[in-house]
């Protein structure tokens, strides 16, 4: 089977057609696993691209460079947690059939990201570049992280939703599908944040210079972050109102 007609069967994937990711997950094709990769990767860079281009040309290349690898190692720590959980949870998958699984998955995700892409670098070019004379510096940077962060939301949860019916097909019943669901989705989070915050593969520090990795990888976590970013806005605003 030729690239070309593993590209066309895309769209299959996204619609999450029932009988044919069914048959995809039961049988092994090397070609085929290796056109997803192509997607995820490529929607990966673009995305990663377009995020990283508000702050320099440079990071728009870091950023491409490390978002898709943020996104194939949580997806290979997925898919071997849920070869664990699903069996637990009722849902009758293999380490092979849960890797194919997620992998399509992050596929469908990243596709999504892809077409996202300009749409985040929309967003990037109207916020203001970052400048740490003025008091209100890192509002733009704050509100880039809560559109990153939301476009990847959307982007998982949908992808997730769409193999839902693939669960329901290998599952005792409607509500392990669910619970392998919900196991999978609280993997991305757990897994997948962490790794981005390791892997920096956003903006950076923007009162840092521009690195590939920058320094104190193992301080602080993602959900710290998250919250110093609501609680500055909210701050914010306060004092705009005031």
């Amino acid at each position: 089977m030729s690239v070309a007609t593993n590209l066309a069967e895309i769209p299959v994937l996204l619609r999450g057609e029932t009988v044919m990711v069914t048959t995809w997950i039961d049988r092994w094709d090397r070609r085929r696993a290796g056109t997803w990769l192509l997607v995820l990767v490529t929607g990966a860079a673009l995305f990663g691209a377009a995020i990283g281009w508000w702050r320099a040309p440079l990071q728009a290349l870091f950023t491409a460079t490390k978002f898709p690898l943020v996104l194939l190692l949580t997806a290979l720590g997925n898919a071997l947690i849920n070869a664990m959980l699903a069996p637990l949870l009722g849902v009758n998958l293999g380490l092979r059939q849960s890797l194919l699984a997620v992998l399509m998955s992050f596929t469908i995700a990243a596709a999504i990201l892809g077409a996202f892409a300009p749409l985040q670098w929309f967003v990037g070019w109207n916020v203001p570049a970052f400048n740490l004379e003025l008091s209100s510096a890192f509002l733009g940077y704050r509100f880039m992280q809560f559109a990153t962060v939301s476009f990847i939301a959307f982007a998982g949860v949908m992808a997730n939703m769409r193999l839902l019916p693939l669960l329901r097909a290998h599952a005792e019943s409607d509500g392990a599908a669910w619970r392998v669901l919900f196991a999978w989705l609280a993997v991305n989070l757990l897994l997948g944040s962490q790794i981005c915050w390791m892997l920096r593969p956003f903006v950076g520090r923007p009162q840092d210079p521009v690195t590939f990795l920058g320094a104190g990888l193992f301080q602080g976590s993602f959900y710290e972050t998250v919250f110093e970013a609501v609680r500055a806005v909210v701050l914010q605003q306060a004092e705009v109102q005031q």
